[in-house]
């Protein structure tokens, strides 16, 4: 749906006797002398109110003998908002595209900058944000629902660093894992510590 069409729809509703009018016809059928009496006003104003209305495509004239019977098109209510809402659902998901790219870009140059080309560890980076990347990027290689002995764990630390113990500890610590009588388990993804939400 074009653009200047929804804004045509929202500058006919910005006005409170259409609102009225509409409220009034969504319960069904109305003639012109019938809304006037409701809304208190003159029939030339419902007539000109009448006309914006249909105008934007919202209402629906029929005629009986001499009189005039008004009815709302609900459809073009239906398609006009599903319209604008796919617009805005559009747009957020420029903007999701568009940070995901950004943190995309973020992971790699970490990645790149902290890990050799054989997967080593170069050291832990002091920057929480950095630290988290990298601590992630190993966790990711653990296999969810699984139990790890103490062992097991330094030994799969050891693949990328010397030093299992601290690594060891800062899983727990930013909940990548939890620890209970030394058997270490991954948590749910959304326990982990969000690199994404630092600044």
């Amino acid at each position: 749906m074009q653009l200047s069409r929804i804004v045509n729809f929202y500058k006919v509703l910005a006005d409170p006797t259409r609102i009225r009018m509409i409220m009034l016809l969504a319960k069904g059928p109305l003639h012109g002398q019938e809304l006037a009496e409701r809304l208190s006003v003159s029939t030339p104003t419902i007539t000109h109110h009448a006309n914006k209305l249909r105008e934007a495509g919202l209402l629906i004239q029929r005629r009986e003998k001499n009189t005039i019977y008004f009815s709302l098109d609900e459809r073009t209510f239906l398609r006009t908002n599903e319209a604008i809402i796919k617009m805005l659902e559009g747009a957020k998901r420029e903007d999701n595209d568009m940070l995901q790219t950004e943190h995309q870009k973020v992971k790699d140059s970490v990645i790149s900058n902290f890990y050799t080309k054989d997967g080593k560890l170069k050291h832990i980076p002091s920057q929480l944000k950095k630290k988290l990347i990298v601590l992630q990027e190993m966790v990711e290689k653990l296999e969810p629902g699984k139990k790890y002995q103490e062992k097991e764990i330094n030994d799969f630390i050891k693949q990328f660093h010397e030093d299992f113990a601290t690594i060891r500890r800062e899983f727990i610590m930013h909940q990548f894992m939890y620890r209970e009588n030394s058997v270490y388990e991954l948590n749910p993804t959304e326990l982990w510590t969000r690199w994404e939400e630092l600044s």
